[in-house]
């Protein structure tokens, strides 16, 4: 038996415990965050895990657990942090060829006629996103120059605390009526996708983010070739074993928008049927690397 480390909670840990017990991989949760941890008397034996799933997301705590226990990870800390940093990830998907939104990156803080000049780049609306944040977190949507520019200073307040590190933000295109795809990739290979979607209601108050954490509805679909071979192919050229690629389609476009080296795993429906076969395999191989 192999025994898995997880630092994720809540539906991945749950979701994933009962298809890998049955695959000869024991489930432990290891959380990492809001607990105390000495250092000389840590709360974990490292001979009592063989592997860890994913790295944990925070950098600082991930290290501490990864000192402490002693084990290879499926996704470990240099994709995690890769994956990470949207800018990055951008910039090496578009010297790939493959498709991406129209983007700015912003090393903050710089002049408001910097700012204006990024802005004019761009058709109004422009989306504003935190180059390092996930679920949506501080993603914003601006119409025009004040609006614009305000939700920069209000950035730039925000990044004055030192804790957050990194300070940089996108500045992108907007992309109206897109449909939202998250695709996931196990080991180079197509293993099954989501479609997220607003409720109808939402959309009418005037929400526009397809995080499953503001209340978007993931629900499972059929995806075309193209649209998997474009997943497969970005998660080559990141090198990240386990990722999600979040894929979103207009009218004439399909553009690769986010990657996640940290998916939530949802219902084992949603997968191709020998998703949790493939994950055990993966795993398998991540603690042959002890």
């Amino acid at each position: 038996m192999i025994e898995l480390a997880v630092a994720n909670a809540k539906q991945t840990f749950r979701r994933m415990q009962e298809p890998l017990s049955e695959r000869g991989i024991r489930v432990h949760h290891v959380p990492v965050r809001e607990r105390t941890i000495a250092l000389g008397d840590p709360p974990w034996d490292a001979d009592d895990y063989d592997v860890g799933f994913v790295y944990p997301g925070r950098l600082m705590e991930g290290g501490v657990a990864d000192a402490l226990l002693e084990i290879p990870w499926l996704n470990d800390h240099e994709t995690v942090l890769t994956s990470r940093n949207k800018a990055e990830v951008l910039a090496r998907l578009g010297r790939a060829d493959l498709p991406v939104p129209e983007s700015v990156y912003v090393s903050n803080d710089v002049g408001e006629a910097e700012l204006t000049d990024v802005f004019e780049r761009f058709e109004p609306p422009v989306v504003v996103k935190p180059n390092s944040t996930t679920r949506g977190v501080g993603v914003a949507k601006a119409h025009d120059l004040d609006s614009f520019l305000g939700i920069c200073d209000y950035l730039s307040l925000v990044h004055d605390y030192k804790a957050t590190g990194d300070q940089s933000f996108l500045v992108q295109e907007y992309l109206p009526d897109a449909t939202d795809y998250r695709v996931m990739v196990l080991e180079g290979e197509y293993v099954g996708a989501v479609e997220r979607r607003l409720p109808d209601e939402a959309v009418a108050e005037g929400q526009w983010k397809h995080n499953v954490h503001r209340g978007a509805e993931a629900t499972g679909v059929e995806l075309p070739d193209e649209y998997r071979e474009l997943a497969e192919r970005v998660a080559a050229a990141l090198e990240i074993p386990f990722l999600g690629v979040d894929l979103l389609e207009t009218d004439d476009r399909l553009v690769v928008n986010e990657t996640n080296a940290r998916p939530t795993i949802d219902d084992e429906t949603k997968y191709e049927p020998d998703f949790y076969d493939r994950l055990a395999d993966a795993i398998r191989t991540a603690a042959d690397r002890q």
